[in-house]
C-alpha cells in the first residue's frame, strides 16, 4: 500500500476493537482497485464517541464502519440516515457525502446474502429465532421480516430489552414478531436460529447463548461471533446435526456492501474473502 499526503482514511468505530478483522478485509478491497485509502481501526472510549464523529467530520474521512456498542447512539450525531438504517434504527456504515456524514445499515443485507451464499436458503414463509435485541438484531431482524419471514421469535437474556425490539419492529408494520421469555418456547417452530448476540466471543469462548440441549436437527443456526469461527454454539449445533454458518460469512458480505457504498464500485469478494482467512490463519 502507497501512503501519500492524498490518502484518505475509513475508520472503524467500537470499543472494543483489537479482534476485528476489518482492517485486513477492507485494506485488501482498497489495494484490489488500488484506490488511495487506507481503512484503520479505532477504539473509542464510549463517553466520547460524539467527539470521534466529529473527528470524522473534521479531518475528511471518506466514511466509517460502526460496531458494538454503538450501532444504535450513533446515529444522534449524524446528518442524516439511509432508508434501511432509519428503519431498524442501527447504523454500521457512514459515508461522507460532500461534508454531511449519512448512516447506512449494511447487516440486514449482508446477512440475508450470507444466507442465500451458505444455506441456498429464502426466508420468505419461515420462523426464525433471533437471540439478542442490540444494532446487529435490530438490522437483522428488520431484513429477515421485509424478506418474508412468517414470524420472528426474539429473546434476549434481558427480558424487557426482546419486548422492546419486538416492539419496535411491530411498529414498523411488521406485527409477526414476539417476545419470548426462553428460547424452548419457539425451537419447535421454527427453521432458523440467528445469534446476535456477543455471547461466545474471544476470549469467553466457552459461553453460548442457550441451553445446547435445546438444540434439535432440523435447525439451521447462525451465529454472528467470527473469533472464534467455530464457536461454542456451532460445534453444539453441529454435534446435534444442525447446518451451520458462521459469523466470518456476514463480516464479508456486510463488509462488501459497505465499501460499495464509500466506493461506488463492486467490492472484490474473492479478495476480500482471501483476506480474512489469512487473517484468520495467521491467528
Amino acid at each position: 500500500m502507497n501512503i501519500t499526503a492524498e490518502t484518505q482514511a475509513i475508520g472503524l468505530l467500537g470499543h472494543p476493537v483489537a479482534h476485528s478483522l476489518s482492517p485486513q478485509m477492507q485494506n485488501a478491497a482498497i489495494a484490489a482497485y488500488g484506490l488511495p485509502y487506507v481503512y484503520l481501526a479505532f477504539d473509542v472510549q464510549p463517553h466520547l464517541l460524539a467527539q470521534g464523529v466529529m473527528g470524522l467530520r473534521g479531518l475528511g474521512f471518506r466514511g466509517a464502519n460502526v460496531t458494538v456498542p454503538f450501532k444504535v447512539e450513533i446515529a444522534e450525531f449524524l446528518d442524516g440516515l439511509s432508508e434501511e438504517a432509519s428503519l431498524c434504527g442501527a447504523v454500521n456504515t457512514i459515508v461522507n457525502e460532500n461534508g454531511r456524514l449519512i448512516g447506512y445499515n449494511t447487516d440486514g443485507e449482508g446477512f440475508l446474502k450470507a444466507l442465500e451464499s451458505v444455506f441456498d436458503w429464502q426466508p420468505r414463509g419461515q420462523h426464525v429465532l433471533l437471540l439478542g435485541a442490540g444494532g446487529a438484531a435490530r438490522a437483522i431482524g428488520a431484513a429477515l421480516l421485509q424478506a418474508g419471514v412468517e414470524e420472528l421469535f426474539i429473546y434476549n437474556r434481558t427480558p424487557e430489552r426482546a419486548i422492546g425490539l419486538a416492539s419496535l419492529l411491530g411498529r414498523m408494520g411488521h406485527w409477526r414478531t414476539r417476545a419470548v421469555e426462553r428460547p424452548g418456547e419457539a425451537i419447535p417452530y421454527v427453521q432458523l436460529l440467528v445469534n446476535a448476540t456477543s455471547v461466545g466471543m474471544d476470549p469467553k469462548t466457552d459461553a453460548i447463548p442457550l441451553n445446547p440441549e435445546l438444540l434439535e436437527n432440523h435447525l439451521l443456526v447462525a451465529d454472528l461471533v467470527y473469533q472464534p469461527q467455530q464457536t461454542r454454539l456451532l460445534r453444539e449445533a453441529q454435534r446435534h446435526g444442525c447446518r451451520t454458518m458462521g459469523g466470518l460469512h456476514l463480516l464479508l458480505h456486510q463488509g462488501a456492501l459497505s465499501f460499495e457504498r464509500w466506493m461506488h464500485r463492486p467490492a472484490p469478494l474473492e479478495e476480500m474473502k482471501r483476506a480474512l482467512h489469512t487473517a484468520i490463519s495467521n491467528g
